[in-house]
């Protein structure tokens, strides 16, 4: 088996698809496979069932959110300017 200790999880393609398209696959691999926070019980046990769907193996809860990350940085910015504008409100 050939070493892969600067490729990382994309040393399965080989010498195939270049350096830079293996460099972006590794990068969003990488974050997609580690475990996330879950919004429900907030505890990092949050796995991808597939594109889009996320799941808490501890406290079974199952929500959409981005393909490769449970929360998008244009849906955390959303959700800032609601809270933003619906705390304004209330004043």
């Amino acid at each position: 088996m050939a070493r892969t200790k600067k490729v990382g999880i994309t040393g399965r393609f080989g010498p195939r698809y270049g350096r830079k398209a293996k460099r972006t696959v590794k990068g969003i691999e990488e974050k997609m496979k580690r475990k996330h926070v879950c919004p429900q019980c907030d505890r990092p046990s949050v796995k991808r069932v597939s594109a889009g769907i996320w799941k808490c193996k501890k406290c079974n809860t199952v929500f959409t959110g981005g393909a490769y990350v449970p929360q998008t940085p244009m849906a955390k910015t959303a959700a800032r300017n609601i809270k933003r504008i619906v705390g304004g409100l209330g004043k």
